[in-house]
């Protein structure tokens, strides 16, 4: 069956050549096997083409798959399925969602091919996000000459090829850690980690960022191969922070081109519900933390600290916030969260400016962490980034003293415009935002949100 579907993919691609024939103006002559590519539209053809002949179901803007209500407040409309079910004695994994899984190939260091499995969820051209479904965000295509990207091509059959690759197969493994009181500052409880290994570590070429022959920036990120899977697709036993790199996953669905991935939950505005997922990571600190890939060549991407120039934008985790035993009304929060267990049992809720409607929005975050000055019970769920400037600029909270002698941040997220405090880690990561539905939506399963398998 797959065979007969791949002569399917290169019937499409085929005719998408004879199209471009006719047109010289739209024609990108580049070096893909002998492939020309007419537009980025015709690039998301072809991709939308691949899920369809994986089984999968490709979007289709004009009759989509799925139709959300407003307090969904979805951002990629491409999507399968969501749960909005937070309970994790209900639902051990806690909220998910379902996206198109793409089938590409990956090159290994010796030059050889490897099958790999990768999910898209913004682009930076506005006529492809639209025809895929992803999010548009233009700030991506400052990245595209820059050493923080890879550049794909297309194989005969209609398939991306990678110029790096993921190892899938190393065991997750963090040590709690802290650092002792020093003058102005408290104790750090269990963050930073004393030791941390990733579960996941890319190749020197691979990047998350990666340029289409168009010259189109999106964001891929894979999700498997054959050395294991992403550790955010949950464990179907039940435990969903005891990865395992079971290419059996029911979560992983190579024959029916879906995925089902694992939400983090984020402060924004003022509102929880900042749905967003996390794949990879420039540092192995954030990448043990938050279950990530550790991808080394993103931190080549332009620039930290920078905005609104550069591509990407600051958000800002909390060194040492509340603790889930403290039974606050609003949750917990900070990065000694999920270092203080191994088995890491919760993610931080970290604090972010924008979202996806917004231009400026980017999936690369730089991480500008902070620190509280106040005991434990003083401490406060950060909801904003007004909260956070407001909170610097009387002391409550400090820039972590982790964060090195990279440039403060001068950004029009600030309210104060001397408060130039934020300053970056030099920690990039990949959160692409699915989502930040109101209070009513949660508890509400959309669409399919598990895979058939």
């Amino acid at each position: 069956m797959k065979n007969r579907n791949r002569l399917f993919v290169s019937a499409v691609l085929a005719s998408m050549v004879l199209m471009s024939c006719g047109d010289d103006d739209a024609v990108v002559d580049q070096p893909n096997n002998g492939v020309e590519v007419a537009s980025p539209v015709d690039e998301a053809n072809l991709l939308l083409a691949s899920i369809e002949a994986d089984g999968g179901v490709p979007y289709n803007a004009a009759d989509p798959a799925l139709t959300f209500q407003d307090d969904e407040n979805v951002f990629i409309p491409s999507v399968l399925g969501l749960d909005y079910r937070v309970d994790r004695a209900v639902v051990p994994a806690g909220p998910t969602v379902r996206l198109p899984l793409f089938q590409g190939w990956e090159t290994l260091s010796n030059g050889e091919r490897r099958e790999g499995y990768y999910i898209i969820t913004e682009s930076s051209d506005r006529a492809q996000a639209e025809q895929l479904g992803v999010i548009y965000s233009p700030r991506m295509a400052a990245a595209a000459t820059s050493d923080g990207v890879q550049n794909a091509t297309w194989t005969e059959d209609g398939r991306l090829i990678f110029e790096g690759s993921v190892d899938f197969s190393p065991k997750r493994s963090l040590v709690a850690g802290g650092a002792p009181a020093e003058e102005g500052r408290v104790e750090l409880f269990s963050f930073p980690p004393a030791e941390v290994n990733p579960g996941a570590i890319a190749d020197a070429n691979w990047s998350s960022y990666v340029v289409l022959p168009s010259g189109v920036v999106i964001n891929a990120q894979l999700m498997a191969n054959a050395t294991g899977i992403h550790d955010r697709i949950p464990n179907p036993a039940g435990n969903s922070q005891a990865q395992e790199d079971d290419l059996n996953n029911i979560n992983l669905d190579t024959d029916g081109a879906a995925v089902v991935l694992q939400l983090l939950d984020g402060w924004h505005d003022g509102r929880a519900y900042y749905f967003h997922i996390v794949t990879d990571t420039s540092d192995p600190a954030p990448a043990t933390i938050e279950l990530g890939v550790f991808a080394p060549k993103l931190a080549n991407l332009p620039a930290f600290g920078e905005f609104p120039g550069g591509s990407m934008l600051p958000f800002s985790p909390t060194a040492n916030g509340i603790l889930p035993e403290a039974n606050n009304v609003d949750g917990f929060q900070g990065l000694n969260t999920p270092s203080a267990s191994g088995r890491q049992e919760n993610d931080p809720t970290n604090t972010f400016p924008i979202d996806p409607s917004d231009s400026r929005y980017a999936p690369m975050w730089d991480a500008h962490i902070t620190e509280f000055t106040v005991p434990a019970e003083d401490r406060v769920i950060l909801k904003s980034f007004d909260q956070v400037n407001a909170l610097l600029a009387d002391g409550t909270l400090i820039p972590f003293r982790g964060n090195g002698e990279l440039p403060s941040l001068q950004n029009d997220f600030d309210t104060s415009a001397d408060n130039d405090l934020l300053i970056p880690t030099g920690a990039i990561i990949n959160c692409p935002v699915i989502s930040q539905p109101l209070a009513t939506a949660i508890g509400r399963v959309i669409g399919q949100p598990e895979n058939n398998k």
